[in-house]
């Protein structure tokens, strides 16, 4: 190639690198745009709804008592007919958000008569309210376990002036953000300092896309995205592990559970027929740390109290970490009640060195298969 077509081609690369990052920023911004659309609309939704049970309630001077069954039952038909987003928890928060966030003149108080809020339409009403509320359901959901209402007002105006992502708000308060400006003799320097986000803060499009919230408002399927080998790792010890025999039951991949305002998701869930219990897998992508096992026991304590039945064992976690140089295999049998059936456990599982074995052959497998593609 002659030293014109090489600068020739050089020139048609730059420039297709520009297109192609032109076209990138807006196909993220339109995604960001969607996510805020859609956030706009659910959160006015779910503030309207609250409005209505507390109108319901104060119209037919509802007892405390009765107020608690209301919510049940709504929670059980809404999520007979619209799906998981209307769990009994999450109903309260709808009730809980309209009297946190009043809203001084809303559509319905400007009208003057039930004949004039009729002949607005439910767009143009979810619209008007959507105004008053520029932070995403997510965030609000966080700001409602903030129970000093001054703290909770100091966090959304920040969120709002800072332009938080759900994260960067988590993280603040988390870190007691505003009792910590509160006692600091240079609060300016403090919020300025509280501004800036961290890299672990940054949410791209498409993680926003998928949070769970938004999922269960719009009905969609919930999908999990991951990397091509953590992916074909999971399917790969989904075969392995019901090819040992009879006794695993795949129950679920990528299960997803939410304790307290976060959301988790275990990788592969079984049950096990001659244990009687539920086996919780959770694959990492690296090596084991203390913060593994920490997790993986809070979805044993999660899956104790609300996926274990009557006359099951309870269940045991298995922590697989697919280091590069060795793969790791651990069994959490900790929370169990006594060792016989710790013992009994033991020996009716796999052994942890031939899982880490197979997730070993199995990385082999998959980087072999990537060269060969190449």
């Amino acid at each position: 190639m002659t030293k014109k077509l090489r600068k020739h081609k050089n020139d048609l690369d730059q420039q297709y690198d520009s297109i192609l990052g032109d076209i990138s920023s807006v196909i993220e911004e339109a995604r960001r745009a969607a996510v805020r659309s859609v956030n706009c609309i659910m959160t006015a939704a779910y503030w309207t709804i609250g409005q209505r049970i507390v109108e319901f309630e104060q119209k037919g001077e509802v007892r405390a008592e009765y107020g608690e069954e209301l919510i049940e039952r709504l929670a059980a038909d809404l999520s007979t007919h619209y799906g998981k987003g209307f769990s009994v928890r999450n109903v309260w928060q709808m009730k809980a958000f309209y009297l946190a966030w009043p809203i001084p003149q809303t559509v319905s108080a400007q009208s003057g008569s039930r004949r004039i809020l009729q002949t607005v339409s439910a767009e143009s009403n979810l619209g008007s309210i959507a105004t008053n509320f520029l932070l995403p359901w997510s965030a609000y959901v966080r700001l409602l376990s903030v129970k000093n209402e001054n703290a909770r007002r100091f966090y959304e105006t920040e969120a709002l002036r800072g332009g938080w992502t759900v994260r960067q708000l988590d993280r603040q308060i988390n870190s007691q953000f505003y009792e910590r400006t509160a006692l600091s003799r240079n609060k300016a320097a403090m919020l300025v300092k509280g501004k800036k986000a961290l890299p672990e803060d940054h949410e791209p499009p498409s993680v926003e896309i998928k949070d769970p919230f938004i999922l269960e408002f719009l009905g969609l399927k919930d999908e999990y995205s991951e990397t091509d080998l953590e992916c074909a790792l999971i399917r790969h010890l989904e075969t392995f592990l019901l090819e040992l025999g009879s006794d695993f039951c795949f129950i679920g991949r990528q299960k997803r559970l939410r304790i307290g305002d976060e959301w988790y998701r275990v990788d592969l869930l079984f049950f096990h027929r001659s244990l009687r219990c539920l086996v919780i897998i959770d694959l990492k992508i690296g090596k084991f740390t203390h913060a593994d096992a920490g997790q993986m026991h809070l979805y044993l304590n999660y899956a104790r109290e609300h996926w274990v039945l009557n006359g099951e064992n309870p269940p045991v976690g298995l922590i697989l970490c697919a280091r590069k140089d060795e793969a790791v295999a651990k069994y959490a049998l900790e929370g169990l009640p006594n060792k016989v059936l710790a013992a009994e456990y033991r020996t009716a599982l796999p052994d942890e060195k031939d899982l880490a074995a197979e997730i070993e052959r199995t990385q082999a497998m998959i980087e072999k298969r990537k060269k060969i593609s190449r």
